[in-house]
Formats: structure tokens, sequence, C-alpha cells
């Protein structure tokens, strides 16, 4: 059992440790659990019922169509929290460069595959909606079952 990070029920956010101190990155992150096993979930039940309903192509592509999005928001979400350990300040243009990039290579990739002909893309297609929906869900759940950060004004004067 680990022990309990900022963030989650029950941890004052005064032991989320600053930007550029130890532990910074991974303070950021405690949200990132139930959207990974929330997607875990759905490729356990997704790809065996592609591979028996569309065969081992739409296996396959339910597989890389969840494993897209996950990817894709594990690299938004280090590059914010990292942005935000090193400098809050940074966080807007890390934010906004990462998605910037990552849309650009997504639809390059995407076009290469799509021209490709492969027989496997509306599986795709399928399950990286349905992944996003289901990551969207798992961390909106995550945030409203998180502890809001509160400011005691009354210590300030």
């Amino acid at each position: 059992m680990s022990a309990p990070r900022a963030g989650e029920p029950g941890v004052p956010a005064t032991d989320v440790p600053r930007a550029g101190e130890p532990g910074a990155i991974r303070a950021r992150l405690p949200y990132l659990r139930l959207p990974l096993l929330a997607c875990a979930a759905l490729a356990v039940v997704g790809v065996p019922a592609a591979a028996v309903l569309r065969g081992p192509t739409g296996a396959a592509g339910v597989a890389a169509g969840i494993a897209l999005v996950v990817v894709s928001y594990l690299i938004s979400g280090l590059s914010v929290a990292w942005a935000d350990a090193v400098h809050p300040k940074l966080i807007m243009s890390v934010g906004l460069v990462t998605y910037v990039t990552k849309i650009v290579i997504l639809g390059v990739v995407m076009a290469a595959v799509a021209a490709t002909g492969w027989p496997g893309l509306p599986d795709l297609g399928v399950a990286i909606i349905a992944a996003v929906v289901v990551w969207t869900g798992a961390h909106l759940t995550w945030a409203l079952r998180s502890p809001l950060p509160t400011v005691d004004r009354s210590s300030d004067h």
C-alpha cells in the first residue's frame, strides 16, 4: 500500500511539494489512477468483444484506439504537471504547445493510416470515441470526489 498523496481525499493541499521540490510532478498526477483503470477495463472488455465481432483486425483497431487516447492524455497530463512543477507560469504555454503538437502528429498519422485502406480503421475510430468518453467520465468522477483546496483568509491579516 502506498503512502497518501496530495490531492487524494484526506490529504491536505499544503502537503503538495512546491515547484522545484522533489516529488512535485508526482504530486500533481493523482487523478491519473482512475482514468487509467477505467481505460484498462474498457480494453479488457472491448478488445475481446471486437475480436469476436470483427476479427483480429477489429481487435487490433480497438486496442490501438484505446492506446492512442491513453498515450495522448498521459502526454498532456505529464507535460502540464512538469510545467507546474518547474514554474506554474509555464502551464498555459506548455499545455498549448503540447496540444498543437499532438493534434498535428495525430492528423498526419491518421491520414497516413486512412490512405492505406486498413480495414480496422472504423474499429479504431469507435474505440477512440469510447476511450475519450471513458477517460473523461473517470476524470470527472475523480474531480467531483476530490476535496477542493481551501484558503483560510483569516490568517492573512
